[in-house]
């Protein structure tokens, strides 16, 4: 499987996926509530988390994706996913994420989005990452504002939901240079090894 360093912030470790992850993966990408908030497919089918775990792990050793599971430091406990999707031509990075619905509204999402954000430009080198979420799910917007994201633009329709198709934001940002006069590098990443 896949190799990437583990990230750590104040109150979440973000590591990469095993396949012992599956079944929570499945459980909590299951709720309906989770669902309904993002291109996951519902009722989440028996098998598919396996098949996706395998499929993250291999881009991370393609080089085409970053992915880490969201948990609780000191319990280890799986409340969620942040995903990069890379396309190194361009050296930018699309950014996916979901958190448990009974871990939505404390900001592990904006700590967990945050430093995968951060991973992206110190250590893979990426100039922009970008984001989109339904526009009737202003939550996720929320979480890319408080991470420095800005809003581009809205793409009308743009994807099909259980046969409803839905608006979309779109939210970016991009790495600051670091050769400005008065600018700083990016803060350094907490990583433990894995």
């Amino acid at each position: 499987m896949g190799t990437q360093p583990t990230l750590a912030t104040d109150r979440l470790l973000l590591r990469s996926f095993t396949l012992a992850d599956a079944h929570a993966v499945q459980r909590l990408c299951g709720d309906y509530a989770v669902a309904a908030t993002t291109l996951l497919p519902y009722p989440y089918p028996d098998g598919l988390a396996e098949v996706w775990i395998t499929s993250i792990c291999g881009g991370i050793e393609r080089g085409d994706a970053a992915a880490f599971a969201v948990t609780l430091a000191g319990k280890g406990t799986l409340i969620g996913g942040v995903r990069l999707r890379i396309d190194a031509d361009h050296a930018r990075g699309e950014l996916g994420f979901w958190v448990a619905q009974p871990c939505w509204s404390r900001g592990y999402a904006t700590e967990a989005v945050r430093a995968v954000i951060d991973y992206g430009f110190c250590v893979l080198g990426l100039h922009r990452i970008y984001a989109m979420h339904f526009s009737r799910n202003p939550a996720s917007g929320r979480v890319m504002e408080k991470c420095g994201m800005v809003h581009e633009g809205c793409f009308r329709e743009h994807v099909r939901k259980w046969s409803v198709y839905e608006d979309v934001d779109l939210w970016g940002i991009v790495r600051e240079p670091v050769s400005r006069p008065g600018a700083s590098a990016p803060s350094p990443l907490q990583e433990k090894p894995v």
